[in-house]
């Protein structure tokens, strides 16, 4: 743990006192988000400290051109990413003829942030003396509507307490905004047309390149004394990309005054006028006003956390972040629109781009799948689906290799490879297999099967066309390896035969060929139309058959486990425990050489393959492999302690389990890899979701039917979850003497606890 200031509650993410050293950090953490935009916890105000200014539109993108010192083939000619968005929150303010800027102020006390995520909005106050003797109370609410998303609001209320003051009120919205991760430092936002009207304002401008055009619009509201003020900007000013209202306000000491700010984008991808679009969302947003904007809210992620919280007695810090956790996943991705995806930082930063990586198939699908409707994680695999076109063309024109094999990317933002590291983009290919093992996931929960032959086949057939081709055979062990990879552990490079790779490929050629042979059964037609399109022959099945039944897994006879790759024991096996405190994190100590010839693991690697292919293995040999690469693992990687957790808790490991759990949880929280300020881990945190799921609760999917093996850290009195099981709404309440189910719906549930079948009957 790097950072001890968030405070403890079971609902709220709250700091407290000003401190300049955490502003950059507090930005990521009282992040917000509604699924279509996001926004980093930036000041209103003019702030000259030290700042990240971040707003964020899903979908809207810059192929950012690649930045490397010495080119190779294949390499992506772009990094696409998620660009910083036009600024619509910005509101200077002047008191008494000075600026106001808590940077500069001469004291700011009763600074408190809070992040409300039972309800979905962030709030900040403080009182602060300015240099001229002004003392004021502020007091400012915001919130990115979850009813209407392409709005956000702001209430802004300052109170002068010593004496009168005159306010002027300066709302502005800016498309003049860069990157802050811009590889060439250049401008990614072409501005096209400023328009005001009344209180209205609008800036569209569009992506260079992309040519996504966005209108970025604001309206705002003058209050006083507690009553609405008729008033129009005493001024304005404006120039190519931004415009700025003057509101001047004279307050007596002790009376109130506020700005009431909508704001936010239309954007081309939804909208063929954006200006019109913006006006008429600016009118609705009015029609309802900022109370029952505010309750709309409330009432949406009231409906959120009926069906995705887990409820946690005794433990508030665990709690708190299971909370954040579920709470950031939702203001990420909704499941609205297919043509969007889950970044690995959301609306909290731009590191990754905020591209699609195998994060989204791996460990987003799971929590979508059971907190909301089949639908949301079904548009997950249809943006793959939709896809399916450049992943072959990748692997044409990258890899060359043929006949429809598909590479899917290691990031992208439309289907195209847009990572720029080559030991990631060529190298790290087990992607494909999370792709595979995403439709299979969703058909063993779900039970809706019609997504394999209406599109998810396809796909499987590009990824085992792909495993068949990459993988080459050897004469001198007399089978087929995969050589030059890259495997989860990030921490080794161009390695040959990952075991978690190798067994993945295997896995996926097999699968492709089950299903294949399902569907010609049971769905001729749509057999006879794959197979016509996709023109795969008998000799072509036969071949993946020859690969697939003689893959070559290292292992270790001694120690009874199986190999990371085949020159793991031939490194100096210094376990962690062993490693100076003073060397970690060791991908900000040392050089990558020395990180790439350590046994060190990022993440888990051998033991993924475990957690994907559990019922593949004895419990014995998941004890034997876990207990020597948990010694070498130093989970600086976000995705590392959740699986760690899942299995501890299987192998009854409980405290290691639990601390694993808290180190996912808290992971931003409590900045475990010290880098929070850049934003937050938003796909591992589904991964804490299954920490405790999968991992105390013990659920698993067997045939038809749902497993449970609860287990409770000694530190929880009890928890709970709900799970959309076939559209059957199950609940689960764990304590220290029994497990409690229940059931919404019209029909009976067979479940197992422990290995005992249980009927739930449903709630009258």
């Amino acid at each position: 743990m790097n950072q001890d200031y968030i405070k403890p509650d079971n609902w709220s993410i709250i700091e407290e006192g000003f401190d300049r050293e955490s502003v950059k950090s507090s930005e990521s953490l009282f992040s917000i988000g509604n699924g279509a935009m996001g926004q980093r916890a930036n000041f209103e105000e003019n702030y000259s400290g030290e700042t990240f200014q971040g707003s964020y539109i899903a979908g809207i993108y810059y192929p950012d051109k690649t930045k490397v010192g010495w080119w190779k083939n294949g390499y992506p000619k772009y990094f696409a990413k998620v660009l910083n968005a036009p600024n619509w929150i910005g509101i200077n303010i002047e008191i008494n003829g000075e600026d106001f800027d808590l940077n500069s102020c001469t004291e700011v006390k009763n600074f408190r942030r809070e992040l409300n995520m039972k309800e979905g909005w962030y709030h900040r106050s403080f009182q602060a003396t300015l240099k001229n003797g002004t003392e004021v109370a502020v007091d400012i609410r915001r919130f990115l509507s979850l009813d209407i998303d392409e709005v956000g609001v702001i209430n802004y209320e300052i109170t002068p307490l010593n004496k009168d003051a005159k306010i002027i009120y300066k709302p502005y919205i800016d498309a003049g905004v860069t990157n802050e991760d811009a590889n060439w430092e250049e401008k990614f936002w072409e501005p096209l047309d400023v328009k005001k009207s009344g209180n209205e304002a609008f800036v569209t401008a569009q992506t260079f390149k992309t040519h996504f055009k966005v209108t970025t619009f604001m309206q705002n509201t003058i209050w006083a004394r507690g009553e609405k003020q008729n008033m129009s900007p005493t001024s304005v000013d404006t120039i190519a990309d931004k415009i700025l209202f003057y509101y001047d306000v004279i307050v007596a000491k002790g009376d109130k005054s506020a700005i009431q700010k909508i704001g936010g984008y239309t954007v081309s991808l939804n909208h063929t006028d954006t200006i019109s679009a913006a006006e008429n969302v600016i009118q609705t947003a009015l029609t309802k006003g900022y109370d029952q904007l505010l309750q709309d809210q409330i009432d949406a992620w009231a409906k959120i956390w009926e069906m995705s919280d887990i409820t946690i007695d005794g433990d508030v810090k665990a709690q708190q972040g299971i909370r954040f956790n579920i709470f950031q996943l939702n203001q990420t991705y909704l499941g609205k629109d297919s043509r969007l995806n889950i970044g690995p930082k959301g609306f909290t930063g731009e590191k990754y781009g905020g591209s699609t990586y195998w994060d989204t198939e791996a460990y987003c699908i799971p929590f979508y799948m059971a907190t909301k409707d089949q639908q949301v994680a079904r548009n997950l695999l249809t943006y793959r689906y939709n896809q399916l076109d450049k992943a072959i063309e990748n692997a044409e024109l990258n890899l060359g290799f043929k006949n429809g094999a598909a590479l899917y990317p290691m990031v992208t933002m439309n289907g195209e490879e847009c990572h720029n590291e080559w030991e990631i983009t060529h190298e790290e290919i087990h992607r494909n297999g999370a792709i595979a093992f995403a439709i299979y996931n969703y058909y063993r929960f779900t039970g809706d099967y019609s997504y394999i032959p209406e599109k998810g086949l396809e796909v499987l057939i590009g990824i085992a066309r792909f495993w068949y081709q990459r993988a080459s055979f050897s004469k001198n062990k007399n089978q087929y390896m995969i050589l030059g990879v890259t495997g989860p552990n990030e921490y080794e490079n161009n390695i040959n035969n990952n075991f978690y790779t190798n067994y993945i490929a295997k896995w996926c050629i097999d699968y492709a060929y089950e299903q294949i042979q399902k569907v010609s059964l049971e769905y001729p037609s749509d057999h006879k139309r794959i197979m016509e399109k996709v023109k795969l022959s008998e000799t072509e099945l036969a071949e993946w058959n020859k690969v697939a039944g003689n893959i070559y897994f290292p292992k270790s006879e001694e120690l009874g486990i199986y190999l990371q790759q085949d020159g793991f024991l031939d490194k100096d096996l210094v376990p962690v425990k062993d490693l100076d405190r003073s060397q970690r994190p060791i991908n900000q100590k040392w050089s990558w050489d020395r990180v790439l010839r350590s046994p060190y693991i990022k993440q888990a690697d051998v033991l993924q393959c475990f957690y994907f292919f559990e019922d593949h293995f004895s419990k014995d040999e998941l004890e034997r492999n876990f207990d020597f690469y948990e010694s070498f693992t130093v989970h600086e990687s976000s995705l590392s302690p959740c699986v760690h957790s899942i299995q501890a808790a299987l192998l009854d490991k409980m405290d290691m389990a639990y601390a694993f759990y808290l180190r996912t949880s808290r992971l931003d929280l409590d900045d475990y890899n010290k880098e929070v300020e850049e934003g937050c881990h938003i796909t591992s945190m589904a991964g804490t979701w299954m920490s405790i799921v999968e991992g105390f609760g013990g659920m698993r999917v067997k045939g038809d039917t749902l497993h449970f093996s609860p287990k409770i850290p000694k530190e929880w009195g009890g928890y709970s979850f709900k799970i959309n099981f076939r559209n059957q709404i199950l609940k689960i309440a764990v304590d220290h003497k029994e497990t409690k189910l229940s059931l919404e719906g019209n029909k009976e549930l067979t479940v197992y606890v422990n290995g005992t079948p249980v009927l739930v009957q449903p709630k009258n």
